[in-house]
């Protein structure tokens, strides 16, 4: 199969500018019309990178999943039918996700993963309804791009204690089906960034140094940020008292970002009440939407650090807003 799709994004890559050959295998591109399909470019399989991302991800999962006693020898091969997902969210959260253990059917298989994907993207702070760069189609039709994609996400967001290779980039036959016949182009796809995997708590910054060496201006900072804060949540009768915890739930992080934007955070884009870590996730997550949405730059702390109630982070977090708006009335 592999080898097959191989050959086919050879035959894309060496004749541009023509469509591609509409013989192709039909198991792998019986596509509607309009319907895309994307592969990676045969070279790129030679990327030391993209080797390395491979061998390390599937080092992981084993080790993870070594109690289940489940051993991933294929990335595409392993993973496309739900069950090593399954099994690896139910290690990482320690919850048990309610879906069938076995589903030899393609049917049950698909069902499988929706309950899974739908999981995962809760974890991540995602929407139900995307976009994501996986879905239960490319999952299940061994995508190795959507499937890398989701295993990127799930060990950035766990602090997997792995250092994958930074700026892993590789090429992506996209294929499509227009007026029956099949078209290619070729995108470039970042799998990984700049920042390593251990998570940007070891970026050093200002507030390291005010943590390690200055804890009496630490003191002076976290009071401007709680006057600042307060100057805004006062506007709706609320104040924050804990610097250390009242910002884990994220839900004055949201009010706060409507207040200094000036509009209302409709209610249904938050949980006004979090009961549960997916919960609190979510709302922080939003809060962050809401910051990059205002023009500011994504926050040098994870969504779950600040749940986590992480001091650091959630000091750098409300310290970018200190420098955007503490001019606002």
């Amino acid at each position: 199969m592999v080898q097959e799709v191989q050959v086919e994004g050879k035959h894309a890559i060496d004749s541009p500018g023509s469509p591609m050959s509409v013989d192709v295998p039909p198991d792998d591109y019986n596509l509607d019309d309009n319907e895309e399909r994307s592969m990676i470019e045969p070279r790129s399989y030679e990327d030391p990178k993209l080797k390395d991302l491979i061998a390390i991800l599937i080092e992981w999962i084993n080790d993870v999943l070594a109690p289940d006693r489940i051993i991933v020898k294929h990335i595409e091969e392993d993973l496309y039918d739900g069950m090593v997902f399954h099994k690896l969210i139910e290690r990482l959260t320690n919850n048990t996700l309610d879906v069938q253990e076995v589903t030899q059917s393609e049917t049950g298989q698909r069902q499988k993963l929706r309950i899974v994907l739908n999981a995962a993207n809760h974890i991540l702070g995602l929407g139900r309804y995307g976009p994501h760069k996986w879905s239960v189609d490319s999952i299940h039709s061994k995508n190795i791009v959507a499937i890398l994609h989701l295993l990127v996400a799930l060990a950035r967001n766990f602090r997997a204690p792995i250092k994958m290779p930074e700026n892993c980039i590789i090429s992506v036959v996209i294929v499509q089906k227009r007026d029956g016949q099949l078209n290619h182009r070729i995108v470039n796809e970042e799998l990984t960034g700049t920042y390593d995997d251990l998570g940007l708590r070891f970026e050093r910054d200002a507030f390291d140094t005010l943590f390690d060496h200055a804890p009496d201006k630490l003191q002076v900072v976290k009071r401007s940020l709680v006057t600042f804060v307060n100057k805004q949540l006062n506007k709706i009768n609320l104040e924050i008292q804990n610097m250390e915890t009242d910002f884990c739930d994220g839900v004055y992080l949201c009010l706060l970002m409507g207040l200094l934007e000036g509009y209302f955070v409709p209610l249904h884009h938050f949980f006004l009440t979090p009961q549960t870590f997916e919960d609190k996730l979510h709302n922080v997550s939003q809060s962050f939407e809401l910051m990059m949405d205002a023009g500011l730059a994504r926050p040098k702390a994870r969504p779950e650090d600040i749940v986590n109630s992480d001091l650091k982070s959630t000091l750098r977090v409300l310290y970018n807003l200190f420098t955007r708006y503490k001019n606002t009335n």
